[in-house]
């Protein structure tokens, strides 16, 4: 298989002096086309640090981060945002949607900024929210929405065109069990369809749904296992 996505001795450190925080020390990761990586661990572990970096929306202190063989920290800020347009799909916890953008156009956006037509965007567009199933709130703003509709606009702007890495923060954490479920189907989906996927979660039962769990403490890989021993560690966390 080929590594999408990989860490390599990976540290990040916040602050300095007396305020200094190792988010992640050392970590090696990887994720391989046509896997989805559930990563778990108790809170302050280095789960959201781990995909800010392999978003390329953070660099790392030291270490080297890749996706698909490219050097993330040597493409530059705009070099990493432009990877994010055309490959890297990201659920962020916060939705990060643009109020004033409809859902559709939310969805659209990164297509029309890596040079699409607006058509084409806005047809791209219309089939993700179909896929995430909320086509009939295309022409609503997000103000007009609940939290776990924002949230499926969030996954639908993830998956939009042609996404080898899909990065989810949380995915389903405002969306009722069975909408859940539905999502978590979509994104396995993706991956067997050839993309690598990253799921951070702290519930076993999503965790399910991957190939392989990771598991952080103290921004460090402590276990790892198939997704059937994601309730072990899990447990181990206590």
């Amino acid at each position: 298989m080929t590594a999408v996505l990989r860490l390599e001795r990976v540290t990040r450190v916040h602050g300095s002096g007396a305020t200094e925080v190792t988010a992640l020390h050392e970590v090696g990761f990887a994720a391989y086309a046509g896997e989805l990586v559930a990563v778990m661990g108790p809170s302050g572990s280095g789960k959201s640090t781990l995909l800010t970096l392999a978003g390329g929306l953070d660099t790392p202190t030291s270490g080297v981060v890749r996706v698909e063989g490219t050097d993330l920290a040597a493409l530059g800020q705009k070099g990493r945002a432009a990877m994010r347009r055309t490959s890297v799909g990201y659920v962020f916890q916060d939705f990060n949607l643009i109020p004033a953008l409809t859902a559709v156009e939310n969805v659209a956006l990164p297509r029309e900024l890596d040079g699409a037509g607006s058509r084409s965007a806005r047809k791209d567009a219309l089939a993700a929210l179909e896929e995430v199933g909320i086509a009939d709130l295309a022409r609503r703003f997000p103000d007009e929405m609940s939290g776990g509709q924002q949230q499926r606009i969030a996954i639908a702007r993830a998956i939009v065109g042609e996404r080898r890495l899909i990065l989810a923060d949380e995915p389903t954490g405002a969306l009722d069990s069975e909408t859940g479920e539905d999502i978590l189907r979509l994104i396995r989906s993706r991956c067997d369809a050839g993309a690598a996927g990253v799921l951070v979660t702290h519930e076993a039962r999503h965790a399910a749904w991957a190939d392989r769990v990771v598991f952080l403490r103290d921004g460090v890989v402590v276990d790892e296992s198939g997704a059937d021993g994601a309730d072990v560690l899990l447990e181990r966390s206590r």
